[in-house]
């Protein structure tokens, strides 16, 4: 008799499987306009990331509060949201033109409007990576919101313990002393299964001018409506709106960021020019042609990675102005992005530059006509670099006639988790796979490994995972993409959708040249194999300055001389 051998799945394939989870059912809710995060869908949602615990959630599966965790989620949530009972995710619909005043979360660009004391409006405007990117978020904060109603909450008598109810005194007292705060930090601490030193270092970390007990108002909060919703039945809900569920998909606020780029453009008379298009921020472009010489009085001595490293402090706001007033006035135009989209777009004119004006030499002839234009636009989120790239390069139509664009070159540069080294290593990419599927998208990528070296920096070379979400990586399954043959270096949101976009343009719409230059380069903000390297451990700080102007100086110096 043959025995039959049972197969345990791997870690690696639960964790996987937790993710299709998550995502089959977040499209679920999404299409159905509504659930609650204490009924049956959110309890799947809940139980899916316990049983992933993503390293970026950090201790989420125990029972002590996770504080890195915690401090990466209020950052890309809007403020106060740990007080709404009710979440609306909407498409835009006119919230602007209210007397309401948006709220953008500080490492997310959406806006967001606090209705009332009970409700919070979260606009989307960027694609279902924007949805499934806040979804993850409020799951992980009413995860967190039941820990401390668990801790609080006596079944028996139906009370709260000691400490809760200290804490409660604290925050509803309109006066409050220096002593009496480290007292309410103490219980907070016992409730939350952390250090007195712990609730002190998040107290101040998360402490405004007008907010100085922000960290407390926050665990009151969320305790506050778990326990009302154990107690009196008086359940959160998270909605979609119609619209927002009829809009979904059909690239609204890409086509018409794509529109106004292109009227801009057509209007100036810049449809035929050889154009280069690189996705990047708002300053390493504008910096790295132009700083060098704006700036040759203040520092005739610097080099150029201490000029940057300047420029990205905060308090040289002046420098900067001096180096965009220079870029202003040698061909740089800028197109605040009033589409929804959030991506904003600098135009860079070429024939425009004054003599000597900019830090790099270019060996195009004299006729203006065949001088490039460079084109930056701003980061897209996820699944929106397909909308807006695929839209961008579409053909203009205008009286019945279709003008194309005459695209040279698109340069990808962007922040990427590393699987081996270090915050600020760079990785260039020769393939890009999707995440939970075999689609695998290989090109031929301009930049190499050998371009790099001899910067003080390591680079690795390989395929690049893009992921649903960073937010939903685990250890386990990234030792799987590491070990395995499929060679993956880093992870990311946007490159497969870059290539879908840019493929379907070059290889079959024939909407741009067949041999179009592709350029990826990435730089590591984080190590998520790495205990205390994850994205919630903080950010690059100057560490990201020496990466970016280094790709961005490859970049600028191949279309200077193609």
């Amino acid at each position: 008799m043959i025995e039959t051998k049972v197969v345990t799945p791997t870690r690696a394939q639960e964790s996987t499987n937790a993710i299709e989870r998550l995502y089959i059912t977040m499209r679920h809710l999404l299409n159905r306009g509504f659930y609650k995060p204490s009924g049956v869908s959110g309890n799947a949602l809940r139980n899916a990331l316990l049983l992933l615990r993503p390293e970026i959630y950090g201790t989420i599966a125990e029972e002590k509060a996770e504080l890195n965790g915690l401090m990466y989620v209020l950052e890309r949530l809007p403020e106060g949201i740990e007080q709404c009972r009710y979440i609306n995710l909407t498409s835009d619909e006119g919230f602007s033109k209210s007397h309401l005043t948006p709220i953008i979360p500080p490492k997310r660009r959406r806006n967001c409007y606090r209705i009332d004391e009970e409700q919070m409006n979260i606009e989307i405007t960027r694609g279902r990576s924007d949805i499934y990117d806040i979804l993850t978020h409020l799951t992980f904060l009413f995860v967190e919101s039941d820990k401390i109603c668990e801790r609080v909450f006596i079944e028996e008598s139906q009370t709260t313990i000691r400490d809760w109810t200290k804490l409660e005194e604290f925050i509803l007292k309109d006066e409050k002393e220096d002593n009496e705060r480290e007292v309410a930090l103490i219980h907070t601490a016992n409730i939350l299964g952390r250090t007195f030193e712990e609730m002190t270092e998040m107290h101040q970390k998360l402490a405004k001018k007008d907010k100085t007990d922000r960290f407390l108002n926050i665990v009151y909060w969320l305790g506050k409506l778990a326990l009302e919703e154990r107690t009196t039945g008086n359940k959160r809900a998270i909605t979609f709106s119609p619209l927002l569920r009829e809009s979904l998909g059909h690239h609204i606020h890409g086509e018409r960021w794509a529109q106004t780029i292109k009227t801009a453009m057509y209007e100036n008379g810049l449809f035929g020019r050889p154009l280069h298009i690189i996705s990047a921020n708002m300053h390493s472009v504008m910096n790295s042609l132009f700083a060098k010489v704006a700036l040759h009085k203040e520092f005739p001595d610097k080099s150029n990675l201490e000029i940057f490293e300047t420029l990205s402090s905060s308090e040289n706001g002046d420098l900067r102005k001096k180096v965009e007033d220079h870029a202003s006035k040698n061909g740089m135009s800028f197109i605040d992005d009033t589409s929804g989209a959030n991506i904003d777009v600098q135009l860079f004119d070429v024939a425009k530059f004054g003599m000597g004006a900019c830090c790099y030499e270019f060996g195009h002839g004299t006729d203006d006509e065949t001088k490039p234009l460079i084109f930056v636009m701003d980061y897209a989120f996820g699944e929106q670099a397909y909308e807006t790239i695929d839209e961008l390069l579409k053909p203009f139509k205008l009286d019945g006639k279709r003008h194309f664009l005459n695209v040279e070159s698109i340069s990808i540069m962007g922040k990427a988790g590393i699987l081996e080294g270090g915050k600020g290593d760079l990785m260039i990419p020769s393939a890009h796979i999707f995440e939970g599927t075999a689609d695998n998208y290989p090109f031929k990528n301009e930049l190499c490994g050998e371009d790099f070296k001899g910067n003080g920096l390591n680079v690795m070379e390989g395929t690049m995972v893009t992921v649903l979400g960073t937010s939903l990586q685990n250890r386990d399954i990234l030792k799987f993409f590491n070990e395995s043959t499929w060679n993956v270096i880093g992870l990311e949101m946007e490159g497969v959708h870059y290539q879908k976009a840019i493929q379907s343009a070059s290889k079959i719409r024939n909407s741009i040249k067949r041999d179009v230059k592709v350029r990826y380069a990435y730089y590591a903000s984080d190590n998520p194999l790495e205990t205390g390297s994850t994205l919630a451990s903080g950010g690059l700080g100057t560490t990201g300055v020496k990466p970016t102007y280094l790709i961005t100086d490859k970049i600028l110096k191949q279309i200077f001389s193609s």
